[in-house]
C-alpha cells in the first residue's frame, strides 16, 4: 500500500535522502570510477543538497547521475511518486492520470512512465534463467493490437504485434515483443531464458515439435481439439494465459493504443509487476523500491515522438 502522506512525496530533500539510502546501503557510489564511501558531501552556501565529490577520481555527483532521472527539471519528490503509482498499479496507469495527479504536463507525464518502465526492464546479461530439474515452464504467445472490426472507415487495418512469454510455474516470467511466430524465433528465445533439465509445457503448435529431444519432458495441451488441461492436471499452460490476461487488461483498458516501437517497454512493465508480485512475498513498497534499484545505467533522452498514440 503506498502511504500518499509520506514525506518522501512532498519533499524532494527527504526524496533524496531516501533514494540515497536505496541506491547506497553501504555509502556513496561514484557513478564514473565505482568507488563506494570515498567520497565528501559538499556543504557550501552555493552547493545544491546532496551533491559529493569522489576523493579518488576528484568528481562531483549526486544520487541521480547515470540514472534515468539525470539532468530532469521534474522534483526528485514527483518522481518517487509517479514510480510507486506505477509500480503499484496493477493493470497500468496511464500518463494521463500521471498528469492531473502529479500537475505536470501530459508530454512530461509521457516521458516520465517511459523512463519508469525502462527501470524496470532488467539487465538481459543478468537475468538468470528460469526453470531446471523439477521446475515446469510454459510457453505461450498472444498478439496486441486493435481489430479490424473497430477500424473507422479508410483508416489501415491494424497491425497485430506478436508477444512471447515463458512463466515458471509458481515462479517468473520472461516476456517479449519478438519479430515473428516461428519455429526458429521461439525455440531461440526458450533456449535463451529456460534451464536445460526443466519440465517445458506448450500448446500443439508445430513450433515446439521435438521439444523433448531439447528438454528433460515436454507436455502439450491440444488447443485444436479444445484441451486446455490434462486429465491428470499436470499438463496446461494457464500460468502463461493468466499473465497474458493482465498484459491484455493493461493494454486495452488502461492504455488502449500502444505503437510498436514502444510495446517492449509495456511488456516489460507488466513482466516486473508479476515477478514482483504479492503472491512471491513482495509488497507495493518492496515493488517501487525493486523498480529504483534498476534506474542506473539507464539515462534516456528526449527525443519527438508520436504521443497521440501512447496513454
Amino acid at each position: 500500500m503506498v502511504d500518499l502522506t509520506n514525506p518522501i512525496f512532498h519533499d524532494p530533500n527527504k526524496a533524496r535522502e531516501w533514494l540515497e539510502s536505496e541506491r547506497w546501503p553501504s555509502g556513496p557510489v561514484c557513478p564514473r570510477c565505482g568507488t563506494i564511501n570515498e567520497a565528501t558531501k559538499l556543504k557550501g552556501k552555493s552547493t545544491r543538497p546532496g551533491v559529493y565529490k569522489c576523493r579518488p577520481c576528484d568528481k562531483p555527483f549526486t544520487v541521480t547521475v547515470g540514472t534515468v532521472f539525470e539532468d530532469s527539471k521534474v522534483p526528485l519528490h514527483k518522481w518517487l511518486l509517479a514510480t510507486f503509482l506505477v509500480t503499484s498499479s496493477k493493470k497500468g496507469i496511464s500518463s494521463h492520470q500521471i498528469h492531473r495527479t502529479l500537475g505536470v504536463s501530459y508530454k512530461t507525464a509521457w516521458f516520465m512512465t517511459q523512463r519508469i518502465r525502462a527501470a524496470m526492464t532488467p539487465d538481459p546479461s543478468t537475468a538468470s534463467p528460469i526453470g531446471g530439474a523439477g521446475k515446469v515452464v510454459e510457453s505461450d504467445e498472444t498478439f496486441i493490437g486493435g481489430k479490424a472490426k473497430n477500424v473507422h472507415r479508410g483508416k489501415p487495418t491494424p497491425k497485430k504485434h506478436p508477444v512471447q512469454a515463458l512463466v515458471e510455474r509458481g515462479g517468473q516470467v520472461r516476456a517479449q515483443h519478438i519479430a515473428d511466430v516461428t519455429a526458429k524465433t521461439l525455440r531461440r528465445t526458450i533456449a535463451k531464458h529456460v534451464a536445460k533439465g526443466t519440465t517445458m509445457n506448450t500448446d500443439d503448435a508445430l513450433a515446439y515439435y521435438h521439444m523433448s529431444k531439447e528438454f528433460a519432458a515436454h507436455g502439450v495441451v491440444n488447443h485444436s481439439k479444445d484441451e486446455y488441461v490434462s486429465k491428470d492436471g499436470t499438463v496446461h499452460i494457464q500460468s502463461a494465459e493468466s499473465f497474458f490476461a493482465i498484459l491484455k487488461r493493461q493494454m486495452y483498458g488502461t492504455h488502449h493504443a500502444v505503437s510498436e516501437q514502444h510495446l517492449h517497454r509495456y511488456v516489460s512493465e507488466a513482466a516486473f509487476k508479476w515477478n514482483h508480485r504479492s503472491a512471491l512475498g513482495v509488497e507495493d513498497t518492496e515493488r517501487a523500491a525493486a523498480a529504483i534499484r534498476g534506474i542506473g545505467g539507464k539515462r534516456l533522452t528526449y527525443r519527438p515522438v508520436d504521443q497521440a498514440s501512447h496513454s
